[in-house]
């Protein structure tokens, strides 16, 4: 086996070197590649070998769907990073975790100072910082780049969220612009986010997103269901509605899409898949950082729940059985129905929305990474999941000279939930009713409220936490930061407990 796999009308000199190099043929890699090759790159490609598993991934595709592009297989790691030009850029599309450090130890001895290393995978963003350190300790550069709009905006475009070493951002810019997703007014969907694994927690919060977006969707469509009495046809008119207006976006696209999609046997597909939901966990490493943050997330989190939940289908169904609870039987008009609920769609994710880009700009400020959110926001435009027509409303909002303390809060957004709160209140109200779940589309009216109130029921949390464990409290009558400890009981001391937030 040769260690540089020869295609007809693309053999590439000896002497020649390639643009970039790239590791992992799975779909996403595959495509990537391909892309590359589609911009007049060219393009090294590598697949890791397991005996009886994964032989003849690089050869099946220099002689399928690379064959004559300028894309050029190697079997042998040395020879491929020695195919590439220097400054190496070398993109890795391997699994999260482990994979990438034993890939990285592979490469390092075979790499020259100043070559850099692109982690295109869903990696933690801590994993992303220590990888960035340890590169640079021995004199190269790093790269974490989320990476977001699978197998199409892979091929076609993607949105692309590089962060990590800087010095290597004007070497990998070519390449990572040339195939990203491009917006209606042209705008690339590429840009510089920042240092260490910037890139990767910006990817991490688009994913929280995407599952309380789809949870969201996943509602309106069974509100339309059950309470509407709506077909698979009449709702997928309305999904499609709405997807030339204020919800337009990917996922409200493909939702109308997939309502009226039959199999072969003539059968609506959605109504034959099981309702028990997967899961990678960027949704749940999105809450975790959030919790580690002191960010409120809900909506993602019960999303993420809402998930797990829906794996416990044997359980469900023997619930169901022992509470099978009767409804009013609430006579239902359709039209209202559909306004109340896209108002309840429309106005839960602008919450999912805010939520996502405070939690990003807590770890901004506790990093140290000054994201731009403006920014972020026009790079999840186009080619990723969550693109949607109100982005441009968001980083408009973040562009203006009195950045808004939060999201809702920018005039925009305020004046859209002013207009849809009647609705969205009634929705959730009608749909308690009938015993319908719809957790998301209450979580984040219950966040909303919990945000307009000035007065809220902590202070009874933190007279409790100081009755049985002599926390402390803040009081009305004497400045924020002063606290208090109260003997409530007669028995106890004056001894109180430190005050920290974990």
């Amino acid at each position: 086996m040769l260690n540089h796999i020869k295609q007809k009308g693309t053999e590439m000199e000896a002497s020649q070197k390639t643009d970039i190099g790239l590791i992992g043929l799975a779909v996403m890699g595959e495509n990537l590649a391909l892309n590359m090759a589609n911009h007049g790159w060219h393009v090294s490609v590598y697949n890791r070998t397991v005996p009886g598993v994964e032989e003849g991934v690089v050869e099946r595709f220099v002689a399928g769907r690379a064959a004559g592009k300028t894309l050029y297989g190697y079997t042998d790691m040395k020879a491929f990073v020695d195919s590439i030009a220097q400054p190496r850029k070398i993109m890795m599309m391997v699994r999260a975790g482990k994979p990438v450090d034993e890939l990285m130890e592979q490469l390092f001895p075979l790499l020259s100072p100043g070559d850099i290393l692109i982690d295109g995978g869903n990696s933690n963003f801590e994993d992303t910082n220590r990888r960035v350190a340890l590169a640079e300790s021995r004199g190269f550069l790093f790269v974490g780049s989320g990476v977001s709009g699978g197998e199409e905006g892979a091929l076609n475009g993607a949105s692309i969220m590089p962060g990590g070493s800087k010095a290597a951002w004007e070497s990998v810019k070519p390449v990572l612009q040339s195939i990203a997703a491009r917006t209606e007014d042209g705008s690339v969907c590429c840009d510089w986010v920042g240092p260490q694994g910037s890139g990767h927690f910006v990817k991490m919060i688009h994913n929280g997103i995407e599952y309380g977006d789809m949870q969201l969707i996943a509602e309106a469509y069974w509100v339309m269901k059950h309470l509407g009495g709506m077909t698979n046809e009449e709702m997928s008119d309305v999904f499609s509605r709405w997807n030339g207006g204020k919800l337009k976006s990917y996922l409200i696209e493909i939702t109308a899409e997939i309502l009226k999609h039959k199999d072969s046997e003539g059968r609506y597909l959605i109504d034959v898949i099981l309702d028990a939901a997967g899961q990678k966990g960027t949704g749940k490493w999105s809450v975790i950082n959030a919790m580690e943050l002191g960010m409120p997330l809900g909506l993602i989190a019960t999303a993420v729940f809402e998930r797990s939940l829906s794996s416990q289908k044997e359980l469900r169904v023997l619930a169901s059985r022992r509470f099978a609870l009767p409804t009013d039987g609430l006579t239902i008009n359709r039209e209202v129905l559909l306004q109340q609920v896209f108002a309840a769609l429309y106005a839960s994710k602008l919450v999912s929305y805010a939520q996502g880009f405070a939690v990003l700009q807590a770890a901004s400020d506790k990093f140290g990474w000054q994201l731009n959110m403006a920014s972020i926001a026009r790079m999840w435009r186009g080619g990723c999941i969550i693109r949607s027509a109100f982005l441009n409303d968001i980083a408009a909002a973040f562009e203006t000279s009195e950045q808004p303390e939060h999201l809702l809060l920018a005039p925009y957004f305020e004046n859209e939930i002013r207009r849809l709160i009647a609705d969205w209140k009634q929705l959730v109200a009608t749909a308690v009713v009938e015993g319908l779940p719809i957790p998301a589309f209450s979580s984040a009216l219950n966040y909303f409220h919990s945000l307009i109130s000035a007065d809220l029921p902590a202070n009874m949390v933190q007279a409790q936490r100081d009755y049985f464990g002599a926390h402390t409290f803040e009081r009305k009558d004497a400045p924020r930061g002063e606290h208090f400890h109260e003997n409530w009981t007669g028995h106890g001391g004056d001894t109180k407990s430190g005050t920290y937030n974990v």
